[in-house]
């Protein structure tokens, strides 16, 4: 019998740690499990007994790369329990600070956490000395996506405009009118961004997944619609708990989750442009078709791709959104607290987030319930790892390593939100 053993102290290019153990038996993974041993944070019960109107500003903690996508579920979500709909204008304005999120994130993930396994160099500077240019046009990107929750948010890191009701100040249409040459300029580099991602040297995997994402309304997801599924849900977001369930397991700190049913299911980029790709703008649309992806994708290693359309889809979507703005009558709407719960779903850089929230009359926050895309997506990262390792089993150890860790980057894993990756131990023991 022979053991191999594989270990990784850190895991580079990814939010947070945790460990990774795969035994391979006969030539058979019988093992791939992902250790989650960071200690939670207690942002649920932190928010019991706060004012429904904290939730945003707390929940925005919860991850310095996606504050937005936590204000956005978490004051949707008070708005649902306070029956609140806010007007057309204001929810544009949201839409517009989610492209922007979308647009630092993505463009973080892309070209300085993940080009680099596809390039062969160990991190983003290693790359810049050999693809400066891309590295500087990535950089400028995320600027702009940074300047757009600015200008809406506040200020670029855990944004502190938004309230439940919609804004507490929102900006003249001159502020806007500077931003809109840096938006017409982006959208030419974002083209310029997927024919990049789409020639590096992807590998091959075919995977088959319950792909789970807004949708049902006649625009690219980011903050409003049904949960959908590939195997044909439509679901409000207060019906989410009737389908999906988390669960905990020995070894994690981080509640997994699946569908009632027991089977595992993918949020996230590619999820979103499977199930909605024939509502991306129209740039994206046509990259899409240039770079081979009008039927869809399920290679998860092309999700560097998907993130780049993506990116372009949200400079699109911003300048349009810029262009048509016209300045609200006033920033934000009353809400009253009731004694009832919320229930809202967004859609993160990374995948779906649920939240939930039960309010009593006075405004104090009951209980919270609050469901990142990366938990969500633990067992499918754990299934593709277990993928990963049949198809390169006979590979050496470091290489194996090395495209275990790829698998793991695919997921952009936010792992401050949730679980964390680290380290790789292989067990190739046979009788």
């Amino acid at each position: 019998m022979t053991t191999r053993t594989i270990k990784v102290d850190y895991l580079a290019r990814v939010e947070g740690e945790s460990s990774l153990s795969l035994k391979i038996h006969n030539g058979v993974v019988e093992h791939a499990r992902l250790s989650i041993f960071e200690p939670p944070r207690f942002f649920e019960a932190l928010l019991q007994g706060r004012r429904f109107e904290e939730a945003p500003d707390i929940t925005a903690r919860i991850c310095g790369i996606c504050p937005v996508a936590y204000q956005m579920s978490a004051v949707h979500a008070m708005e649902h329990a306070a029956g609140v709909t806010l007007p057309a204008a204001l929810r544009d304005l949201r839409r517009l600070l989610y492209c922007g999120e979308w647009i630092e994130s993505h463009v973080l993930h892309i070209h300085m956490l993940h080009a680099p396994d596809f390039l062969g160099f160990d991190d983003a500077i290693e790359m810049a000395q050999h693809h400066r240019r891309e590295f500087d046009r990535g950089l400028r990107l995320k600027k702009i996506g940074n300047e757009i929750i600015r200008l809406l948010g506040g200020r670029e890191i855990h944004p502190i405009n938004v309230k439940v009701g919609g804004f507490y100040r929102v900006p003249n249409k001159e502020e806007f009118e500077e931003l809109k040459a840096d938006l017409q300029w982006a959208i030419e580099a974002a083209y310029d961004v997927v024919k990049w991602a789409a020639a590096l040297p992807i590998p091959t995997l075919q995977r088959s997944y319950e792909f789970v994402a807004l949708g049902g309304t006649h625009q690219y997801p980011l903050n409003e619609g049904h949960i959908v599924s590939s195997k044909g849900l439509d679901i409000p977001a207060t019906e989410f708990e009737h389908h999906f369930e988390e669960y905990q397991v020995p070894d994690s700190t981080a509640l997994y989750a699946r569908t009632k049913a027991g089977s595992s299911y993918f949020v996230g980029p590619l999820a979103r442009f499977n199930l909605n790709k024939d509502k991306l703008t129209p740039l994206a649309r046509q990259a899409t078709r240039e770079v081979g992806l009008e039927n869809g994708c399920s290679n998860p290693f092309q999700s560097i791709v998907v993130r780049s359309i993506e990116v372009l889809f949200a400079f699109e979507e911003a300048l349009h959104l810029v262009e048509k703005y016209t300045k609200p009558d006033r920033p934000s709407v009353d809400v009253l607290p009731k004694n009832a719960t919320g229930m809202a779903a967004t859609e993160a850089p990374r995948g779906l987030l649920y939240h939930k929230y039960e309010v009593d009359g006075d405004g104090l926050i009951k209980t919270a319930q609050i469901v990142p895309p990366t938990s969500q997506n633990q067992t499918v990262i754990e299934e593709d790892l277990r993928a990963v390792a049949t198809e390169y089993m006979d590979l050496p150890d470091r290489d194996l390593q090395w495209r275990c860790e790829k698998s793991v980057r695919n997921f952009d894993p936010c792992i401050s939100c949730s679980a964390h990756f680290l380290t790789l131990n292989v067990d190739r023991g046979e009788s």
